[in-house]
């Protein structure tokens, strides 16, 4: 029998309160099939980041638009050609070297990131992770390490850096015991939120109507820790997601395993946006010392800080094309992972760049920008003025709208990029 329709503001009443309920089919209006697949096909967001750039002769093509010649570095993602976007002549217009990568993700005003003096504004992947919320388990995941993760007050959300430990966050159940005591934890926390709450309540009837209005401002932070405990009980009582994959028990964290690390890396991030259990990830990928791979004999940083040394140039090279190869494989397991009528590429907005354009110079602009995936017009090679660039903030305005976020502005954008 045909399914009756439910009103999207229909509430639950017991006891003199009303419980919103979660977004359901039946909500939506008849017909309305693109609404229908959207809950089985959501929008997801991948942001990658490295610190010590690409060299920009064998990343960029030296044509713009689709029939472009691949560039040395382009070419191992020529299986997926048709579903990336290389823009060259964008930046944040920041100028102090390796202490930009903590604007990477956040494109804030150039003035606010000053040496010693950073006064930061929210991540792109955790503005995308606010509208998400307790969708998933997991509103975003944090990886690898770096300063890519920054919540709206600007402070700094650490990143996890052992692999073996997310796997097993995600995917493997705890004992009962664990899951008692973690379940035990979340109860005593909604007990002093709920004292603590009560205290303040019984303050405010003594106090005049602007303490009332600090304090207001006060609890707001309890009652982000409040929502925070209510989802974290919710997923404590739901099974974790089976997946085919061996538990990995390595976490590749040594040089050597530079290329392994990420492709491990790559595979967790797969399996956490196709078992849905988070659609945000931002993850930073990154060494100073000498990878294992032939022909390399030195660091990733000595290489990166070549000066023209045609023997640095061809060994970072080597490192930069394992590095755009791996990448290229994430992407080729994302296309090949089938959704209903869209693949998980097509879903997924993947951002691939640096803080840095030039990391022998320390230059930060012209950035090697990357935009994979997702619901995009992709042009192969956009061209913007490698003189005066265009703000990479701006692609971040449209890679919100990918996520369903209308949003106008996001750090310090002046506009969108509507290329892609």
């Amino acid at each position: 029998m045909p399914l009756q329709r439910i009103a999207r503001r229909t509430f639950l009443r017991a006891s003199g309160i009303a419980i919103g309920l979660p977004f359901l089919e039946a909500m939506i209006p008849a017909g309305a099939a693109e609404a229908k697949k959207a809950l089985t096909q959501p929008p997801r967001m991948v942001l990658i980041g490295q610190p010590l750039g690409m060299y920009a002769p064998n990343f960029f093509p030296e044509k713009a638009g689709r029939d472009y010649e691949p560039s040395r570095y382009l070419k191992a993602l020529q299986p997926v050609r048709d579903h990336f976007t290389v823009f060259s002549g964008m930046s944040h217009l920041y100028t102090n070297g390796h202490g930009s990568d903590v604007a990477l993700m956040t494109g804030v005003a150039p003035e606010f990131i000053r040496d010693r003096d950073i006064k930061n504004g929210i991540s792109l992947d955790q503005e995308a992770a606010s509208h998400i919320g307790n969708q998933t388990r997991f509103p975003s995941l944090i990886l690898g390490g770096g300063l890519l993760a920054w919540n709206r007050r600007g402070v700094r959300i650490p990143a996890e850096n052992r692999a073996t430990q997310v796997f097993r966050k995600l995917f493997l159940a705890g004992t009962p015991e664990e899951e008692a005591r973690e379940l035990q934890r979340i109860q005593d926390g909604q007990s002093i939120l709920d004292d603590v709450c009560a205290q303040i309540s019984s303050i405010n009837k003594r106090v005049s109507n602007s303490d009332r209005q600090r304090l207001d401002s006060f609890l707001t932070s309890f009652r982000e820790a409040e929502r925070s405990l209510q989802q974290d009980e919710h997923w404590t009582t739901t099974p974790k997601p089976k997946v085919d994959f061996k538990t990995p028990t390595n976490d590749f964290n040594g040089a050597p395993d530079l290329v392994e690390r990420s492709r491990q890396w790559y595979e967790i991030v797969r399996l956490a946006l196709q078992t849905d259990s988070t659609r945000v990830v931002s993850l930073w990928q990154h060494t100073n010392e000498r990878p294992e791979i032939p022909g390399v004999k030195i660091g990733h940083h000595d290489a990166s800080h070549h000066g023209q040394d045609p023997g640095k140039l061809e060994q970072l090279a080597l490192i930069e094309e394992a590095e755009v190869k791996a990448l290229g494989e994430f992407l080729e397991k994302l296309k090949a992972n089938v959704e209903g009528d869209h693949t998980l590429l097509d879903r997924t907005a993947v951002f691939y760049s640096s803080n840095l354009g030039n990391a022998s110079s320390h230059q930060c602009t012209n950035l090697p920008v990357l935009l994979a995936g997702g619901t995009f017009k992709h042009e192969g090679h956009v061209a913007f003025d490698r003189a005066r660039n265009t703000l990479a903030s701006n692609l971040f305005v449209r890679m919100l709208h990918h996520m369903g976020i209308e949003a106008k502005s996001f750090g310090a954008s002046n506009g969108i990029v509507s290329e892609v």
